[in-house]
């Protein structure tokens, strides 16, 4: 795929790096980037929520850019409060995918380490969904450079 589409995914920035986290409704996606930019900010790090739910992603210049789809940006769903309202950032190069799936492999296959959304190839993690694996997605981010492939 190329040019622009929205996803069911959420996105927070953590320092210079997007994390983009996609997966099906209830599977903690929301819990998981309010995870991360808590310990991020615990760590002294800059941390802060992109989108959650319904983000537009598109390549700009060979880089995977998210960000929110209005008037959702600045809302974040809290599982038993209800949406609620934080700062947000309008953008972010993502650095890393996080993709939340029932059935993960216990050895991913190396053609599982990436993924290609909207013509750019970006690294991912698949993770068991309901899972908090902040340690996890900080960590991933820590091991990614700069370095994207567009296709």
């Amino acid at each position: 795929m190329s040019g622009q589409e929205t996803i069911h995914a959420g996105c927070v920035l953590i320092g210079e790096a997007g994390l983009l986290i996609r997966g099906a409704s209830g599977s903690g996606k929301s819990t998981l980037a309010r995870e991360v930019v808590s310990r991020a900010l615990q760590a002294g790090r800059f941390g802060r929520l992109v989108s959650d739910d319904r983000t537009r992603i598109e390549a700009r210049h060979g880089r995977l850019v998210a960000s929110p789809v209005q008037p959702l940006g600045g809302c974040i769903e809290v599982f038993g409060l209800g949406i609620v309202r934080q700062s947000y950032e309008p953008a972010a190069i993502v650095r890393l995918v996080i993709d939340l799936c029932e059935d993960v492999a216990r050895y991913p296959d190396d053609r599982d380490r990436h993924v290609t959304l909207c013509g750019v190839m970006v690294p991912r993690i698949r993770m068991q969904a309901g899972a908090i694996s902040a340690e996890i997605a900080l960590g991933g981010l820590s091991g990614v450079c700069d370095t994207v492939v567009t296709l």
